[in-house]
């Protein structure tokens, strides 16, 4: 459901989606980041009770800058949305990270300060800065890093019953592991990047990494071979195929497929974080 706040001081128009894993997990630091939002601001604070609500919501945002009050799963959900309804480029995102440590690992990488009253005070008053984006051939983004084929963390013990969830299907999609005699696994894997071939089927490799560099419109591409070389590359475009494979994007994992490319949308998204200096 939605509810509207009392206005601020006006100078701000906000829409506040709170994810509901994000009340769940922590609901005195969502308590914390909406007073001091509807304090600052003209806020509308919407409890999305899932996934399609907050979907409606974004959508019907009009002139409210969105602020996201949950962990990387909320934030990438806003991003792809944004970028499939083609309005990303004329957006400015903020986000209160809410969530499990391992949950937030690449809001932080990303700059987002941690702690709900900080993050909040950045919504309010921090610089909007755009970013690069990782777009693929099927409309997928990446926000931080690609790992081909899928890497899989180690997240620690579940802490709701969401995270729990989280974890079974997790676990239901990844790769079998490793031999007990503890050798890597090794997996032929074609990489162009920016139709320069780095690699090829008969050189197998340990994995592959792409990560936009942030804001230079180029991403670094790592390549670890199975004989424990490691090339390294800069491209705007980077094409990965072979046997099925699957892949991680940030959180979420994707594939089978045989072949994907990533290309590098340069300052494709808005997120607002601390102001430099402040």
């Amino acid at each position: 459901m939605s509810a509207a706040e009392p206005p601020g001081d006006g100078d701000h128009q906000l829409l506040v989606l709170i994810d509901p894993l994000a009340r769940r997990y922590d609901g005195e630091s969502v308590r914390i980041a909406k007073d001091v939002l509807s304090a600052g601001a003209h806020a509308k604070i919407c409890f999305a009770d899932g996934p399609d609500e907050f979907a409606r919501a974004l959508h019907r945002r009009g002139s409210r800058r969105p602020v996201v009050v949950g962990d990387d799963h909320a934030l990438l959900r806003a991003v792809s949305q944004l970028h499939r309804e083609r309005e990303l480029a004329d957006s400015m995102l903020s986000l209160i990270p809410v969530g499990a440590a391992h949950t937030l690992e690449l809001s932080y990488a990303l700059g987002v300060p941690r702690g709900a009253v900080a993050a909040a005070r950045t919504a309010l008053d921090g610089s909007a800065r755009r970013l690069d984006l990782l777009v693929d051939d099927s409309d997928g983004v990446v926000l931080g890093e690609l790992r081909i084929p899928a890497a899989w963390p180690s997240p620690g013990p579940p802490h709701t019953v969401w995270d729990t969830c989280r974890t079974l299907v997790a676990s239901l999609v990844r790769p079998a592991p490793a031999s007990p005699s503890g050798s890597s696994r090794s997996h032929r894997l074609r990489v162009e990047a920016d139709g320069v071939l780095l690699n090829d089927l008969d050189r197998p490799v340990e994995g592959v990494s792409v990560t936009a560099q942030g804001d230079g419109g180029l991403a670094d591409v790592v390549i670890r071979t199975a004989s424990g070389a490691t090339h390294t590359a800069e491209a705007k475009a980077v094409t990965v195929s072979g046997p099925d494979f699957r892949y991680r994007a940030d959180i979420q994992v994707a594939g089978p497929v045989r072949t994907r490319t990533w290309t590098v949308r340069a300052g494709a998204w808005g997120l607002v974080l601390p102001t430099a200096g402040a």
